[in-house]
């Protein structure tokens, strides 16, 4: 059984912090969890924290791909934060540039992207 991923809410903004591997089976729990969590808060900001992760799969990569563009046909920004360089290298080697996705280097900065974005107000009503 693989072990869910928590989803905080901050306002208008979900936070995602990732701190164990991810398994196929995760990756796709977290996938139907978050949609669920925009549509039931109506968030409008998702920061997806990937910084305890060492290594990324291409599974791993398509799939973080594919949760930002749900969350934007839910009307969710989502901003990926943490990324380190070994995983940024061996996206780019699998060829998967996360089309869409935004990236910061950090929480702070994410948070920033989506307030400049105006994705980090009340949900919507």
């Amino acid at each position: 059984m693989s072990e869910r991923v928590p989803i905080l809410r901050i306002g208008g903004t979900l936070l995602v912090p990732i701190q164990v591997e991810l398994d196929d089976q995760s990756v796709l729990d977290l996938q139907e969890d978050l949609s669920e969590e925009i549509v039931r808060t109506g968030a409008r900001g998702v920061v997806i924290d990937i910084s305890a992760l060492e290594i990324v799969d291409s599974f791993v990569g398509r799939m973080l791909a594919t949760t930002a563009a749900v969350s934007r046909v839910l009307d969710a920004e989502t901003v990926v934060v943490g990324m380190r360089p070994a995983v940024a290298m061996t996206l780019v080697e699998l060829g998967l540039s996360l089309g869409g996705v935004r990236t910061a280097l950090d929480l702070e900065q994410g948070l920033r992207v989506l307030r400049r974005a105006g994705r980090t107000g009340p949900e919507r009503g």
